[in-house]
């Protein structure tokens, strides 16, 4: 499959470490049936020694979608790839995360300061497989080293074939705004596609950031937390441009449900119930008494407790005190 079939949707899950695992791919993939979706990252390291991971488990209708490699190996990253692509309709190469033990063994964003290696890295993966390949980076490591723009140039030289940008630094984290505006000199320079990312939460954010990128398309990560459904939306405003609305309170509520029972299906209740704690700040939310709802939440280990509760937070169409709840 070409690469502008894969991305036709112009919006693509941005692949997100703990988060963007298998249940969060068939949620998103349930209500976009064309979007390009990311697994979480994939340790070259850790797949030499372990192939039977829950990491690349797939069902036929996540096609289209990208297997994500870090690492900073060229034929270990290659090999991998190559492993992986019985199940992946592009390989992506991460050289953006900013975690600090990814950059400290010299994967993710560290690359964008080696990249010599970079170059090698994308070289020698895209001689050994036969789908497209594309890398995500950020716009430097620092205000200082802000070298997307040659970099983007080289990895296209390298033979990427399509590019994520996130428009923060590593300095940054996740912290201030993502520069959209800087996207656009990245565009104007390189032939390939590219997505921005970064900030992106809702229909009208999605649309400023391809006006303010010039970029083919948008990549969604912590915008879908909370909210499976907005990727959709915003695909449905490209494409037919009708506004859809945000999910409401006992929305929000059915896809947590949905959420926790796919974990526990996934992985087994005892584990899918502690998994699915880090996402009760993005589904319970926005009323009075939410914060002492979560923390209710994440004391619970059972499921029928889980459930009762979430029915109740429901149920509630104005929840004016936590007491409400009792």
């Amino acid at each position: 499959m070409k690469v502008q079939d894969l991305i036709s949707s112009k919006v693509s899950l941005a692949p997100m470490a703990g988060i963007t695992d298998y249940v969060l791919r068939s949620l998103v993939r349930e209500h976009s049936k064309t979007c390009l979706l990311t697994t979480e990252m994939i340790s070259s390291e850790a797949l030499t020694q372990v192939k039977d991971t829950d990491i690349v488990v797939k069902d036929d209708n996540h096609t289209p979608i990208s297997y994500q490699l870090s690492g900073h190996k060229p034929q270990m990253l290659a090999d991998s790839a190559k492993y992986l692509e019985r199940y992946a309709d592009m390989i992506d190469i991460n050289m953006g995360c900013p975690v600090n033990k990814v950059v400290k063994g010299t994967d993710g964003c560290a690359l964008m300061r080696n990249v010599d290696l970079a170059t090698e890295i994308v070289r020698t993966v895209k001689s050994q497989i036969s789908v497209p390949l594309s890398v995500k980076f950020r716009l430097g490591y620092t205000f200082d080293e802000l070298n997307f723009v040659e970099y983007g140039q080289k990895m296209q030289e390298a033979g990427a074939d399509f590019i994520t940008i996130h428009g923060r630094t590593r300095s940054q984290m996740y912290g201030g705004k993502a520069d959209w505006k800087k996207i656009s000199e990245l565009k104007r320079n390189v032939d390939i596609p590219v997505f921005a990312n970064g900030d992106v939460v809702s229909i009208e954010t999605a649309v400023q950031c391809l006006e303010e990128s010039q970029a083919d398309g948008v990549a969604i990560g912590r915008g879908v937390l909370g909210d499976p459904k907005i990727i959709s939306r915003i695909e449905t405003y490209f494409q037919k441009g009708e506004y859809l609305p945000p999910p409401t309170l006992e929305e929000k509520v059915e896809f947590m449900k949905k959420h926790l029972l796919k974990e526990i299906e996934f992985r087994g209740e005892n584990i899918g119930i502690k998994f699915v704690r880090k996402f009760y700040p993005y589904y319970i939310n926005g009323f009075t008494g939410a914060s002492k709802c979560r923390g209710e939440l994440v004391m619970m280990d059972n499921l029928k407790d889980i459930l009762n509760l979430l029915n109740k937070i429901k149920n509630q169409t104005s929840i004016s005190t936590p007491n409400m709840l009792k």
